[in-house]
């Protein structure tokens, strides 16, 4: 009736209400937000959290994420990893912890799907070019944050939640204010990818299983997925009380889990073979868009005039697939064949 306030919630209400009895103490109610940094009319069918994950998921940057490198250099196996697989298995581990220790599941779930946004082709050998190549440095993390804020739907950005911009920027390192759906966020990327970059280098013949140091096999299981569920089995039994924490014994067996990743596949000179390439590739890139600006797509328009012709042409490579940066090496260095029609 005219005049008359309704008393049926709208789903997002509904939501929110539920979110009373399924979220504890230590996570993050929706309703109870910092908001976005453009303050816009509420959604009458989801939650902020849940608004972000859409508007994540719908972002051309994460449609990108298939065609870039999680650890070999476009592999042409059906079965590697992808950087859009790993930011899957990532949102997938954090939800499963988030869900087991009463945090909220939408806001793990929103920052593990934009954790990686801002990842260069080539994976983290495209990280490294960038940084030596482009004066103010760069690191995935921050052109995470810098792609939903600013690059994304040509220039206006994603205007997320507070709440799923820090976790986004912080999820390598931590930060002192982190929410826990955020730290969740951050462990599970770390389990998730020595994880599946085991699976890979066997798949690739990189390693074998017994290559695997005999304390990890024993104390974690000696497949992917009993890895998994002993990793995460025991951080969500040793957490609580506004803390994640594996156990002492399974921390030191993860330790040398990480350390045995990076001595015997992140630092393999087989897998890294052509990575010493990268940065040859993305420096001529590089200084063609600088002194090239006019080749730039539209939409860093506003970037040039903003932050000068580097800025942009360092966002517009960090962008591409490794594919594409292939593609426009090619078409502007290699020289085509002559035929005759």
């Amino acid at each position: 009736m005219n005049g008359e306030v309704s008393l049926v919630l709208c789903p997002r209400e509904q939501r929110e209400r539920i979110e009373h009895y399924i979220v504890g103490p230590y996570g993050v109610l929706a309703e109870n937000t910092r908001g976005r940094s453009a303050p816009e009319e509420e959604c009458k069918l989801r939650t902020c959290f849940q608004r972000d994950i859409d508007r994540i998921t719908h972002s051309k940057s994460f449609r990108r994420l298939k065609h870039k490198t999680q650890v070999f250099l476009q592999p042409e196996g059906d079965h590697y990893r992808t950087r859009l697989t790993h930011t899957l298995e990532v949102s997938r581990l954090s939800r499963t912890v988030a869900r087991a220790l009463a945090l909220n599941e939408d806001l793990a779930e929103a920052i593990a799907l934009g954790h990686d946004l801002g990842h260069t082709p080539f994976g983290h050998a495209g990280e490294r070019a960038l940084n030596d190549i482009y004066p103010g440095g760069f690191k995935h993390y921050e052109q995470s944050l810098r792609v939903v804020d600013i690059l994304e739907r040509g220039g206006r950005g994603l205007n997320l939640c507070y709440e799923t911009r820090m976790g986004i920027l912080n999820h390598t390192h931590g930060a002192p204010d982190d929410t826990l759906e955020a730290t969740a966020v951050r462990l599970c990327d770390r389990i998730a990818y020595v994880n599946h970059d085991l699976d890979d280098s066997i798949r690739a013949g990189i390693l074998t299983a017994k290559d695997v140091p005999e304390v990890i096999r024993r104390r974690c299981g000696d497949t992917n997925s009993r890895r998994i569920n002993a990793i995460l089995t025991d951080l969500i039994a040793n957490s609580g009380g506004g803390r994640l924490a594996m156990s002492p014994r399974m921390q030191e067996t993860f330790d040398a889990f990480h350390a045995f990743m990076y001595s015997d596949v992140y630092k393999n000179p087989v897998a890294k073979a052509e990575e010493g390439k990268v940065e040859g590739v993305l420096a001529r890139l590089y200084d063609y868009y600088v002194a090239h600006p006019e080749a730039l797509p539209e939409d860093f328009g506003g970037v040039i005039e903003r932050e000068g012709r580097e800025r942009a042409a360092c966002d517009y490579i960090s962008g591409m697939t490794d594919g594409y940066a292939m593609e426009k090496y090619g078409e502007l260095f290699i020289p085509f064949a002559w035929t005759v029609k």
